[in-house]
Formats: C-alpha cells, structure tokens, sequence
C-alpha cells in the first residue's frame, strides 16, 4: 500500500477529524463523495460534503511538487469538475508531505491572463505534532510532522500506536509505518515500533524491572556485557513462562546458551508463540 493510498483511505475512514484538522474547527456533519471526476476520469484523493455549511471539502495528498500537469492546473481541473457536478463552494487544500529537496516555490495559485484560482497549501512538515498525536486518525501522520528530533517523535509515536486496542493498534501501526517509511529507514522503523508495543505492556513492565535488578546483580559481578546477557535470559525465560507456561529445564538451560543477539531475536519472535512447538522450531529454524 502506497503513502498516497494511506493518505486516501484514512481521509475517507475519518472525514469529520480530517476535516476538523484542516480547517481548524469542528465538523459534525460531513458526507463521502465520489472522487472520481466526469470527462476523462481523473480521481482526486478525499472529496467531502460539509452538510452544515453546503460546502465542499476537497483534500490532495502529495509528496513531490514535480507534476505532470503541474499542480495548480490540477488543483484548477478538480475545482471545475467537482463544481460542474456539485454546484457547490469548494475549500481545496494540498498537504505536501515532505518539504522540497530543492528550493522550488510551493504555489498556491494557478493564473494565466484573466483566470486565477487559489488553493490553501499546508506543509506537513511545520504542523504541530501534538495534533497529530493526540487523534487516531491524523496518527499516522505524525512521524513526517514538525520536529527537532526525528528519532523522538517517531519512538513517541511507536509509544502511543501501542497504547491502542489490538485491532486499532495492528490498523494504525501499518499506515503509520507505511508514512515513517517516507522519512525514516525501514530498520529503524521496524525496531522502535518493535520496542514500542513490547513495552507498553504491563507484563512487560513487570518482567523487566525484575530482569533489570537480576541483570544489574549479575553485571557488578561479571561485568555488563555479562550482566546485559543475564538481564536478556531472564527476561526471555519469565517471558516464555507466561506465555507458554512452566518451561523444561532442558529448556531453560538452552536459553541459557544464547548469545545477546539471539535472546533479542527470540524476543521478538516469542510475541507470535501460542504453545511450546512454537519454541522448539525456532530452536531448530
């Protein structure tokens, strides 16, 4: 699924809070119109009825200013097809993605002799993340929003994905990585989204302030790097047992065997275990 497709789908999912972002109030009665435009067909990206105020609510999602035809003849084509079947006003607004690579003047306007059409234009890139943090829907977001410490913000955001429902939260973890993907790299990605819901769990919390004080035992006597490696078995094995239940011992001592990178690796592995085959083909993967 593309950033563009993203940016459709959670516009069309969540009108009323898109259209509350972009246009800085509440929206309480808004309506999902066809985006596809009469002649030959060309698809905007959300196009939604504002019933209250009989206004159109027309949103393009795009991430480079390079277009073929360029953007304000495309903004102006939209315009007129969705006034030719709607005979309503029309607000267009264009969210850029990402800034420019280049210096390019981002235009907002399309004007040739005696016609001129201007749209809004907002630059993900200087909004507030906290708007974006605190609403489901405008979550996804958040990673490409204003900030001095990328890194931050995104594990910020991993944070608050993980603090969601399991069905919301497997929803909104795959766009928002899809968006982070534009930014950041995929590793990266993948890492603090990892680490991110493992550790908003209570159980988690629990396992590894006790793996952490074992661990810390451990590496006064046989320094950290050992004191890392028993602070990762413990957490692994009290891991394990509630997922699986009372371990063998035969078990126990194989865990004992891993290597840091190996217990990280079972670690995130264990999180899809359901009974104690699971383990033993990892063991033998």
């Amino acid at each position: 699924m593309s950033f563009d497709n993203v940016c459709k789908l959670l516009a069309e999912k969540y009108p009323e809070r898109f259209a509350r972002w972009v246009l800085g109030e509440p929206q309480t009665a808004v309506k999902i119109l066809k985006t596809e435009l009469g002649i030959e067909p060309i698809r905007a990206d959300s196009v939604t009825l504002l019933q209250l105020q009989e206004r159109i609510l027309h949103l393009e999602f795009q991430l480079r200013l390079e277009s073929n035809p360029p953007l304000p003849l495309r903004m102006l084509d939209y315009w007129v097809r969705l006034y030719r079947r709607h005979h309503l006003p029309i607000t267009q607004i264009m969210v850029l993605l990402l800034p420019p690579k280049s210096e390019a003047e981002i235009e907002s306007v399309f004007e040739v002799e005696n016609t001129r059409h201007a749209y809004r234009v907002i630059r993900l890139w200087l909004e507030d993340p906290e708007t974006f943090l605190k609403d489901t829907a405008l979550l996804p977001l958040a990673p490409l929003t204003a900030t001095t410490q990328p890194k931050a913000l995104l594990q910020k955001v991993a944070q608050q994905v993980s603090q969601l429902d399991i069905r919301q939260r497997q929803e909104v973890s795959g766009y928002t990585q899809i968006l982070a993907g534009l930014k950041f790299d995929k590793d990266l990605i993948q890492q603090i989204f990892r680490e991110g819901i493992m550790r908003e769990s209570v159980i988690y919390q629990d396992i590894l302030e006790e793996g952490r004080q074992e661990g810390r035992q451990e590496g006064r006597q046989e320094g950290r790097q050992e004191g890392r490696q028993a602070e990762g078995q413990s957490l692994i094995l009290r891991l394990l047992t509630r997922r699986l239940g009372i371990l063998p011992e035969q078990t126990r001592a194989r865990i004992h065997t891993l290597s840091l990178e190996q217990l990280e690796n079972l670690g995130e592995a264990l999180l899809e275990f359901e009974e104690m085959t699971d383990l033993e083909a990892w063991f033998l993967g």
